[in-house]
């Protein structure tokens, strides 16, 4: 494995901060940091969350596209771990003009870790790089909504303004393509469609076609056939 030489490196002159950061990602990053971690680092032209020794971590709550370039150009001198959370729990709190709280509820919705791979399809050939590690964290999260006529029409107008951490329930790391695959529920029959993977993973269809692509992007499954219109899949060996 290609390692950093620490050449290049220099901290940001006010250390840990959480200036202009949004209030999950820099909570995330307190959580995360150990004793000896250097924070808001500049490595050549990049700035990096956290280095921990020869590891550069960085925190990324959403839209990994953001830095597609930034950890391409990384892995190719160092050491790097993205960080992502999953809600497996979310409690919304609507908020008033003043940003007065008139009400909290919890969320229906359950995070499960594959839904990192909603993200991972704009990234899906960093995570073979030797280099490039990944590490889902499972979170309770509360989500702050405000007000807006006319906005988030999904939402009936209801508009998010910040997601804050409340716990961490668990992480996982996931160094290779073998890693991800193994999220694949065992006992699912060979050759499978995205079909049979989303029943037998009692997931969307959507999801189950989006961890088969990336699954595919890294070499970690094949496609051995077609059924009517459902390309078939069998896990590479």
């Amino acid at each position: 494995m290609a390692r950093g030489s620490g050449a290049d490196v220099s901290p940001a002159p006010n250390g840990f901060s959480t200036l202009n950061e949004k209030a999950l990602h820099a909570s995330i990053k307190e959580w995360y940091a150990r004793p000896g971690d250097q924070f808001e680092v500049l490595v050549g032209r990049s700035l990096i969350d956290i280095v921990r020794g020869d590891l550069l971590i960085e925190v990324q709550t959403a839209n990994f596209s953001q830095l597609r370039r930034k950890l391409k150009r990384l892995v190719e001198t160092h050491e790097v771990r993205l960080i992502y959370p999953v809600a497996l729990e979310k409690w919304i709190v609507r908020t008033d003009k003043k940003g007065a709280r008139i009400g909290r509820r919890k969320s229906p919705k359950r995070g499960r870790v594959e839904h990192v791979f909603t993200e991972l399809v704009s990234v899906p050939a960093l995570m073979p790089h030797p280099n490039f590690s990944l590490e889902v964290l499972m979170i309770r999260e509360e989500e702050t909504r405000r007000y807006a006529p006319g906005r988030a029409w999904r939402r009936h107008g209801w508009v998010r303004c910040e997601r804050s951490l409340l716990d961490v329930v668990e992480s996982r790391v996931f160094t290779s393509p073998d890693d991800l695959a193994r999220l694949m529920p065992e006992g699912l029959t060979e050759p499978f469609s995205t079909a049979n993977l989303a029943q037998a993973a009692e997931m969307p269809r959507w999801l189950a076609q989006k961890m088969v692509y990336c699954l595919r992007e890294m070499d970690a499954v094949q496609i051995v056939g077609k059924k009517g219109n459902s390309l078939l899949y069998t896990k590479r060996t």
